[in-house]
């Protein structure tokens, strides 16, 4: 089973990502399909620590770290319009603590994290590329373009995922428009979840988070385009 731990778990996401959306665009069970939407982001949650590669006491620390923080900043947001702007919550996500569904929580993970990976991914065969040719690049720029670039990942994907995600009521903007210090907000706090993802010794080369990512970005970038 381990051996096709990836296969299987690619599998899963492209056929739950691929049914929701044939069932939310195309056929008359849309509501059925979005309200089951919690079902869908706690199972890519799961797969994701089904395949961390050797987890241990650090990727829990960094698990825990982003599900606080998302949800700090999320209650902070909806209650106080001090971070992101004014906007609030629908029940489709489920169960709410304090105006923000648990679930948001995790996607602050799933988002930061995949986008750690796909960064680590890309840097470690940058790394070897210029030590091939004799080159030794700065630690301190290394990290600073992990996280900026990382950090902008995740903003690039909130701007997918933002009309998207309004159209499907996960949530509301009070004035009906995302504002940009919504991407401000988004961009500043995985940047610092991603600088405490770089210091943190686990293993980051979780090619699942890669493709899942990617399909969840085609997921959003399709409803977008059917908007």
């Amino acid at each position: 089973m381990s051996r096709y731990k990836l296969s299987i778990s690619a599998f899963i996401a492209i056929l739950f990502h691929v049914s929701g959306l044939i069932g939310m665009l195309f056929t008359e069970h849309k509501e059925w399909f979005i309200a089951n939407t919690p079902l869908n982001l706690l199972l890519m949650f799961v797969l994701l620590l089904w395949n961390q590669p050797k987890p241990n006491q650090f990727f829990i620390v960094f698990v825990l770290a982003a599900f606080l923080t998302g949800m700090g900043a999320e209650m902070i947001g909806v209650n106080t319009g001090k971070l992101f702007g004014c906007y609030s919550y629908g029940t489709v996500l489920g169960p709410h603590l304090n105006g923000v569904p648990w679930l948001i929580g995790l996607n602050w993970f799933v988002i930061v994290y995949s986008s750690g990976v796909i960064m680590h991914l890309i840097h470690e065969w940058v790394k070897r590329r210029y030590e091939d040719s004799g080159t030794r690049l700065s630690p301190h720029l290394v990290t600073l373009s992990f996280v900026v670039d990382g950090a902008l990942l995740t903003v690039f994907f909130d701007w997918i995922m933002e009309p998207a995600a309004v159209h499907l009521d996960f949530w509301q903007w009070e004035s009906g428009e995302i504002p940009f210090f919504n991407y401000l907000c988004w961009f500043l706090i995985s940047l610092a979840l991603l600088w405490l993802f770089r210091k943190l010794r686990f293993e980051k080369a979780n090619h699942f988070a890669v493709h899942l990512f990617i399909i969840q970005l085609l997921f959003f970038l399709t409803i977008r385009w059917y908007l």
